[in-house]
């Protein structure tokens, strides 16, 4: 089985949904993943579903580069979620041909699993009713920043279109063994975020952020254990999030995707033992 890669939007934010796809097609990249339900952070732009110039050119792009639409970020669960809100945002990823939909966890309450399950399942319900899966990720600088924390809500929701997103980064940053992943129903694998990163983890929140916002490293260049979490997991599809802020402005945007497709394939196609 041919690997696939889709590039993340973190990776090169400031392009706009149909000015990405352009740029991954010329990059190499099998599909695209688009964040069109903003995080809201100081300084970030802004793709809604509600631009539907910004839709019909990104629907155009995505017909003639041939590339596909891999998963939309980010279905956040936060205090005071009302789940209707992201419906705009995963119809519109759902009409461009998506297949999935990322999830994380940001609130504030003390206590609140069962109000984590509760969130999660319906928000399950919801992407199914569009033929999407929905996918735990665990930032460690977020509400639920561990494996085991994720699994259980993944479980207890127990949605069979739910699961869990594994990104390289946090299971660095968490320190999570790779027996772990072992554990886990291997239908909740639909597809992983690659990086790599210092041998150091940030001993600070801020630290950590810094890092998975604008210095994650290219494959290779850093101490994770890429193709040992690659061989845990099933064949899926691999999406590049690989946000550089200096890198970006010193080789432009597509370079720098390019680049990360590059090393990526070198470092893994060779060493990924077969399923």
């Amino acid at each position: 089985m041919t690997q696939q890669y889709s590039l993340a939007h973190l990776t090169v934010l400031d392009c706009a949904p149909p000015e990405m796809t352009y740029l991954a097609a010329r990059a190499g990249y099998d599909f695209v993943s688009f964040r069109l339900i903003p995080i809201g952070l100081p300084g970030e732009p802004s793709y809604v579903p509600q631009d539907k110039q910004m839709l019909r050119r990104t629907k155009r792009a995505l017909t003639e580069t041939g590339l596909g639409l891999l998963d939309l970020e980010l279905a956040r669960i936060v205090d005071d979620l009302d789940a209707a809100k992201y419906l705009p945002a995963m119809e519109a990823a759902a009409e461009l041909g998506a297949k999935h939909v990322i999830s994380s966890a940001w609130t504030t309450r003390q206590d609140d699993k069962s109000f984590l399950i509760d969130c999660f399942a319906a928000l399950c319900d919801m992407a199914r009713a569009l033929g999407l899966t929905m996918n735990f990720e665990f930032p460690t600088f977020s509400r639920v920043g561990d494996l085991r924390q994720a699994a259980d809500i993944v479980a207890s929701a127990d949605r069979d279109n739910g699961g869990i997103l594994i990104d390289m980064l946090y299971m660095h940053f968490g320190g999570i063994r790779l027996e772990q992943l072992d554990a886990l129903p291997r239908h909740w694998f639909r597809f992983v975020h690659l990086c790599d990163a210092p041998l150091a983890v940030p001993a600070t929140r801020e630290g950590q952020i810094q890092i998975a916002r604008g210095a994650r490293l290219y494959p290779g260049e850093g101490a994770i254990d890429i193709t040992g979490i690659l061989n845990r997991l099933p064949p899926v599809p691999i999406s590049i999030e690989l946000p550089h802020a200096a890198r970006a402005r010193e080789l432009g945007f597509e370079e720098h995707a390019r680049r990360c497709l590059q090393t990526a394939r070198s470092r893994i196609e060779a060493a990924v033992a077969p399923d």
